[in-house]
Parts: structure tokens; C-alpha cells; sequence
């Protein structure tokens, strides 16, 4: 499933980042790598940009962002 059908409140973990450009970039270095656990905090009134938590810190993505990372429900 994609980050932007997280659910909030529930913890993900990354499995795949799409695509080879600097976005992809980015979110890696923001903390989004494979394994990386992810929890969604909100959202904006119209929905962009979501709101997760991520090793500790709060990430803002938008929804285009959000869409490229590739995550499975956990329970750790």
C-alpha cells in the first residue's frame, strides 16, 4: 500500500521508495529507507500535506510525495 492510505494512529514500514530522482532522494534522507517505521500523525483540512512521525521527528509530505513511498502495516 502507498503512505497516503495510512491510516493514523497505526505503524508502517517502509518497503520500497519509487523512483530514482531527487525527491526519491529526499525522502530517503529524511528518514524514509527501507525497514524505516512510520506513524501518520494528520492531516491539513483539505487533506495535503500529511503529517508523520518518523525516527522521533515529525515529517509534513505531500500527498505526491507520500504516494511514492511503498509501506506495510507492523506492529513494532
Amino acid at each position: 500500500m502507498r503512505l497516503t492510505g495510512a491510516v493514523a494512529a497505526r505503524r508502517y514500514a517502509v518497503q520500497t521508495i519509487e523512483g530514482d530522482d531527487a525527491v526519491a532522494q529526499r525522502l530517503v534522507a529524511s528518514g524514509l529507507w527501507v525497514g524505516a517505521v512510520v506513524e501518520r500523525i494528520a492531516h491539513a483540512p483539505f487533506g495535503d500535506p500529511l503529517l508523520f512521525r518518523v525516527h522521533g521527528f515529525r515529517l509534513a509530505l505531500r500527498l505526491s510525495e507520500a504516494a511514492r513511498v511503498l509501506v506495510v502495516e507492523t506492529t513494532s
